[in-house]
């Protein structure tokens, strides 16, 4: 207990320090989260995401470096230093394919016999496996809009797969697990009170995290569906597909960031027809959208060996989602549009 409040006073005071310096923060107007917040919060949360993880798997030369890699492609970017997009992608590519080779990330099996024909094949599951963590990771920033989003979701996704025991003890250790979660509550509640974001850094390191555990979750436990897998982490990765899709039918690239991502307009709607402040409406919205992804994630932890049951599961969330998403942005363009 007595290193929690350490770690928490640490944070709390490094975090105020780079906001008095005017250091690594988000400024009204800046990213993607600006249209939820006042702008000049520290973006400091992945800072003090990275050092935890970097203890746990100090033993593993290859996750360290790759966790510290995305990371990093994500600390220049709320630098401002790494601000192409599409050199982030490239980037990210590169260093997500390296990784998945050098630590043997691949989906065993889709239980579709003609696909896992195809995932015997080393160099094609190499690069599905890259597409996948790809899809993760950035649909893990995309979700990143509202304090305590991704955060609280990652929480429960590890939280799950812990719970059902589809984590090893060599992947974390029953110390480790703990330890993580209540180090990520932490973050999570210096979020919500708006001391800190974890920005891009802490976006990017999470997707990476949550992708690795659930890829060697599914190795390691094959009587699983892997549909389970995509039941829990549905929400950043259909947010990424749906937004790719939306922005090419917009005759937009699906590289360039907007503000119409599901949870900016359910905090739009929230605000504007609640009239709440701002601060309120960003942490309404965030619980809202996270009581909802609770309840795929347990309804989808009810039966984590059917497929057709995770299937249609999926179909359902996604329908859903597309619902949902049509009449908010309805309302969103019956009203106003946010600042481009």
């Amino acid at each position: 207990m007595i290193f929690y409040f350490i770690y928490l006073l640490l944070i709390i005071l490094i975090s105020l320090f780079l906001k008095r310096k005017g250091l690594l923060l988000n400024y009204s107007g800046d990213n993607h989260q600006s249209f939820s917040n006042k702008g000049n919060i520290p973006l400091s949360g992945g800072i003090f995401l990275i050092f935890p993880i970097i203890f746990f798997y100090s033993n593993d030369l290859i996750l360290v470096s790759f966790f510290s890699i995305i990371f990093l492609i994500g600390f220049f970017s709320d630098r401002k230093i790494l601000i192409s997009p599409k050199r982030r992608f490239i980037i990210q590519f590169i260093t997500i394919l390296t990784f998945v080779i050098i630590a043997d990330l691949k989906i065993l099996s889709s239980r579709i016999d003609l696909f896992d024909i195809m995932l015997s094949n080393q160099v094609f599951a190499y690069f599905f496996s890259t597409f996948c963590l790809l899809i993760l990771v950035n649909g893990s920033n995309f979700i990143d809009g509202l304090n305590g989003l991704l955060i609280s979701y990652s929480l429960l996704v590890i939280y799950i797969l812990g719970f059902l025991g589809l984590i090893s003890d060599q992947i974390i250790s029953d110390q480790n697990f703990d330890l993580i979660l209540w180090l990520m509550l932490l973050v999570l509640f210096l979020n919500i009170f708006n001391i800190l974001m974890i920005g891009d850094s802490g976006a990017y390191l999470l997707g990476l995290l949550l992708g690795f555990l659930i890829i060697t979750s599914h190795t390691n436990n094959l009587d699983v569906s892997p549909y389970f897998y995509i039941s829990i982490i549905w929400y950043p990765c259909f947010e990424n597909l749906f937004s790719i899709l939306r922005k090419l039918n917009n005759n937009s690239s699906p590289l360039n960031p907007d503000n119409k991502h599901l949870h900016q307009l359910v905090f739009f709607f929230i605000k504007k027809r609640l009239k709440l402040s701002v601060i309120f409406s960003n942490n309404l919205s965030s619980a809202i959208l996270i009581f909802f992804n609770f309840l795929i994630i347990y309804i989808c932890s009810l039966n984590p060996s059917s497929t057709i049951y995770q299937v249609k599961l999926i179909i359902c969330s996604a329908l859903l989602y597309i619902s949902g998403y049509l009449i908010l942005n309805k309302f969103y363009e019956l009203n106003f549009k946010f600042k481009k």
